[in-house]
């Protein structure tokens, strides 16, 4: 039995798609366990670039069985036309190789338009969100007042919940932001439509994945966002409102506690950011617009769902070591070292003035970092498959990672491309 989880460690875009992609050459399984379409992977496999919301990026590979698990908020409209998407791509998708967890969470256009609603009413106090309801549908699977997937294969019990959560988002949306109710009666055809073409696809893939497990298969639970945005552990409340987290992984697949599991954590070797929120290596100069690419670079750090330029800083050391720690990271896979060629220095943020060590998610609003400076380097990296022909620099700038993590570097990217990486 073989179970990888493998998470963002930092505010999401880290490159996890990439690397599901690259170990499913080898997988059974590739199961999403939380988030919804707010989270964006990008696969790049020669000219072909697949951008990815909610199916795993692992089904790219003809082998993989997907599942969208019970810790996730699914639109079933985005869904249908991701599924369109990748068959038109080549990618075969059908109801013997992709499940949906029957206790996986509906999003609805009520739960977007609250989603609208509250940001605007928040002005400066915004969290940044994408807009996809995936706050307001969490919300309504805490008061238990939400759609399940399950629900979809009774049409009479669907309708019936459908429309009164519906009407519930409208009484709000009138007397609390006095936004304009919705027109419940085209919502409720759509999704009736919708009912009728998913329902093949689900079941209970807690059982699935068990199964699997229990017979030696080898299963890669795919994280969402990063581990930074956590709703608990995250830089609350600018987080997203799903757990992110290695542990939720087993909660979000319904699969138990696995003493086997390898969690696997990805991280840029700078740091970027999308939305609002404290950001204490933040930089607003040539250098944060350098590694941005401003549309010279293949890879732009851009968001795969909302398009938003990302805000760009140093590494954050720090950070990464408290999520190496709470995550119990067994091994980094890192990326976009290449961007980094051209600069004369590269800085890493190795505490904050003033805030005890373990102490520093208590201060992060005010925190001034304390940076430790490694010459850069030059030359393009893209071409390079060994680690012994990297530049010293960049190996040295790697090695601090490793030190500062506590964790070793098994995988380093030097490029987009599926061959562009280096393995330790």
């Amino acid at each position: 039995m073989t179970l990888d989880i493998l998470i963002g460690m930092q505010w999401g875009d880290e490159g996890k798609g990439r690397f599901v992609d690259m170990l499913s050459g080898e997988a059974d399984y590739v199961a999403r366990f939380a988030g919804g379409d707010n989270a964006g992977h990008t696969i790049r496999i020669g000219e072909r670039v697949y951008k990815l919301h909610l199916i795993p990026s692992g089904i790219i590979y003809p082998q993989t069985f997907g599942v969208l698990g019970g810790g996730m908020v699914i639109n079933p409209g985005v869904l249908l036309e991701e599924m369109q998407m990748l068959r038109g791509a080549g990618v075969r998708i059908e109801p013997d190789r992709l499940k949906i967890s029957h206790v996986a969470q509906v999003i609805t256009p009520g739960h977007r338009a609250l989603d609208a609603a509250r940001e605007a009413s928040l002005g400066a106090r915004k969290i940044g969100t994408t807009g996809r309801g995936i706050g307001p549908a969490y919300e309504h699977k805490a008061r238990r007042s939400n759609l399940r997937f399950v629900d979809l294969l009774d049409a009479r019990r669907m309708e019936e919940i459908l429309r009164r959560n519906l009407e519930s988002i409208n009484a709000e949306l009138n007397g609390v932001f006095q936004q304009p109710a919705l027109d419940v009666e085209p919502i409720v055809r759509d999704y009736l439509g919708y009912a009728e073409q998913l329902r093949p696809y689900i079941a209970d893939v807690s059982e699935i994945l068990i199964d699997a497990l229990d017979a030696g298969r080898y299963v890669i639970a795919e994280g969402a966002q990063g581990a930074l945005l956590d709703i608990d552990y995250g830089t609350y409340p600018y987080v997203t409102s799903s757990s992110t987290v290695a542990a939720n992984a087993l909660v979000g697949l319904g699969i138990g506690l696995r003493r086997e599991a390898r969690v696997i954590g990805v991280a840029k070797v700078f740091q970027t950011r999308v939305g609002e929120g404290p950001f204490p290596t933040e930089l607003r100069d040539e250098i944060a617009a350098y590694l941005r690419g401003d549309g010279s670079k293949q890879w732009d750090e851009f968001g795969t769902t909302t398009g938003r330029p990302r805000r760009i800083g140093w590494l954050d050391g720090v950070m990464l070591r408290h999520v190496a720690r709470t995550n119990h990271v067994d091994e980094l896979a890192l990326t976009k070292l290449d961007v980094l060629s051209g600069l004369e220095e590269i800085k890493v943020c190795v505490g904050y003035a003033g805030v005890q060590a373990g102490q520093e998610f208590l201060a992060l609003e005010s925190a001034q970092p304390v940076y430790r400076s490694f010459p850069g380097w030059t030359g393009d990296l893209q071409g390079i498959t060994r680690w012994e022909d990297l530049p010293s620099e960049a190996r040295v700038y790697v090695e601090f990672i490793e030190e500062i993590s506590g964790v070793p570097a098994r995988w380093v990217s030097v490029g987009p491309e599926r061959n562009q990486l280096i393995r330790r």
